[in-house]
C-alpha cells in the first residue's frame, strides 16, 4: 500500500554510470506536434486496452489511460499514453512477447527507476508504460490526470507550456522543459487530495 510520502516524493535519480534506458538505438530527434483535443482519443485507448487485456489476460493487473489524451479539452501530442501494471516488470517474458505481437516495441528499460519499462506502438501511436504494483509514478499519473480533468486553469496553463516547449525535437528535452510547471500543478493536486500537510 502506497503512503502519501511515497506519492508526493519524486525520484529524480539519474541512471547508474554506464547504463542507458534505451533498448536499441538511442532517442532520436523528431518533430513534436501539439494538436487540439480529439474526441476519438478515448476510443483509441479503449481499443488498445481491449487488445492488451486480450493478450495478457489476468497478467494485466491495471490498464489506465493517462497523459494528456486522457484529459477532455486538453491539447496534446496525438499519442495515447497508457499505464499497465504487471506483477513483475523484470519478468519481461511474461508480457513483452505478447505485446510485441500487437505491434508494440520495447524501447525503454529502467530497472533502477521503479522498474519502469516503456513499449511504443506506431499505429496507433501509443506509449505503453509498464509498472509493478503500488508504483508511486503510476499513482502520480492518475492524480495529475484527474486534477487536470477538474481544473480548467491548470489545464490551460499546461496546454500553453506544452505548445511553448514543443519545438526542441527531443522528447527528453520537451519533458524537462515542462517539469517546472508540472511540479507546480502537482503541488496543487497533492494538496487537494490531502496528501500534503
Amino acid at each position: 500500500m502506497l503512503t502519501a510520502a511515497q506519492i508526493v516524493t519524486f525520484d529524480d535519480t539519474p541512471p547508474p554510470p554506464g547504463c542507458s534506458p534505451w533498448v536499441g538505438s538511442p532517442e532520436q530527434a523528431r518533430h513534436i506536434e501539439i494538436v487540439e483535443p480529439d474526441a476519438d482519443w478515448p476510443g483509441v485507448f479503449e481499443a488498445l486496452r481491449a487488445a492488451i487485456v486480450g493478450v495478457l489476460g489476468a497478467r494485466a493487473l491495471v490498464v489506465e489511460h493517462v497523459g494528456s489524451t486522457s484529459v477532455p479539452g486538453l491539447a496534446a501530442k496525438p499519442v495515447i499514453d497508457i499505464d499497465l501494471t504487471v506483477a513483475d516488470t523484470d519478468d519481461e517474458d511474461a508480457y513483452v512477447p505478447a505485446l510485441e505481437a500487437l505491434g508494440f516495441v520495447l524501447r525503454v528499460r529502467e530497472p533502477w527507476w521503479m522498474g519502469h519499462r516503456c513499449l511504443v506502438s506506431a499505429h496507433p501511436a501509443a506509449n505503453l508504460h509498464v509498472w509493478p504494483p503500488d508504483s508511486p509514478e503510476a499513482a502520480r499519473h492518475r492524480i495529475f490526470r484527474d486534477w487536470l480533468r477538474s481544473d480548467e486553469t491548470d489545464r490551460q496553463r499546461y496546454a500553453a507550456v506544452k505548445r511553448a516547449v514543443a519545438a526542441d525535437g527531443l522528447m527528453s528535452a520537451y519533458n524537462a522543459r515542462k517539469e517546472g510547471v508540472i511540479r507546480e500543478i502537482f503541488a496543487r493536486a497533492f494538496s487537494a487530495a490531502g496528501l500534503l500537510p
